[in-house]
């Protein structure tokens, strides 16, 4: 929801300089439009200080718990990426600010006590790898930011060719040997052991990815209508207020328009 509207924001302004036909400069600004409220600092920097402030006043009431999801998938499992892709990232995008998120990039990966390697993990190597880098990113970023970054990963063809410029596109300050250390060293092992901690610890077991659970639980029933409708089940199981994009509800615009002079 936040998403779209300041995008509506960028959209609305690129047409009023169009419309009288002025160039104006872009605005010193570093980050997408996805970020601009993720702070005070960044909102000053993109001079959108007064929109956002307009969408904090529109938030829902934040006393009612968010839907928490929680996704268990794996780096290159097909169909981990059209949930993550089709599901999951256009739900979230609408409906972040009833919905927490939690993902586990670990799947149907194994730990083993073996010097050749400390995990297996069922596309390869190359999966491995995909796992370490997103959970390392998750770790750096935060799981706002980190969501656009594996959403960039996992649209591309190549995932494991994606990370870096797609780590460069949602985050430019951060440099991608920060990322890599975190891959080859000490930490990104600790991480996906942490992963497989919680993957280990499901009830009932996990039998395939992607495994979805709501507030901790997980049903057949939930599992197959996220599948197929996860924006309608998350609007659903939230217990406050509908915001406006569940309840379907339209957003009237002025119709006063351009007047002819």
């Amino acid at each position: 929801m936040r998403v779209l509207c300041l995008l509506a924001v960028v959209l609305l302004m690129s047409k009023d300089h169009k419309s009288f036909g002025i160039s104006h400069p872009k605005p010193a600004c570093r980050y997408p439009p996805s970020q601009w409220c993720r702070s005070l600092e960044i909102a000053i920097e993109c001079k959108v200080q007064k929109q956002c402030m307009e969408l904090s006043a529109i938030k829902p009431n934040q006393t009612v718990p968010p839907v928490a999801l929680t996704l268990y998938y794996e780096s290159l499992c097909p169909d981990c990426r059209a949930f993550i892709t089709q599901q999951l990232f256009p739900t979230w995008t609408m409906l972040q600010d009833i919905m927490s998120l939690t993902l586990v990039p670990y799947g149907n990966a194994k730990e083993l006590l073996s010097a050749n390697g400390p995990f297996s993990c069922q596309h390869g190597e190359p999966e491995c790898r995909g796992n370490m880098i997103e959970a390392c990113i998750i770790h750096l970023t935060g799981t706002s930011l980190a969501f656009q970054i594996i959403y960039c990963m996992e649209s591309a063809s190549n995932v494991l060719n994606a990370a870096e410029p797609c780590l460069q596109m949602y985050a430019p300050s951060m440099s991608w040997a920060t990322v890599d250390a975190c891959v080859t060293g000490r930490l990104g092992y600790e991480l996906m052991h942490g992963y497989a901690v919680m993957t280990r610890a499901l009830n009932p077991v996990h039998t395939h990815v992607p495994w979805v659970t709501f507030d901790g639980e997980y049903t057949e029933e939930n599992e197959a209508r996220a599948m197929s409708s996860l924006f309608h089940l998350v609007c659903e199981l939230y217990k406050g207020v509908k915001p406006p994009a569940c309840t379907g509800s339209l957003v009237k615009l002025s119709t006063s328009g351009c007047l002819k002079e």
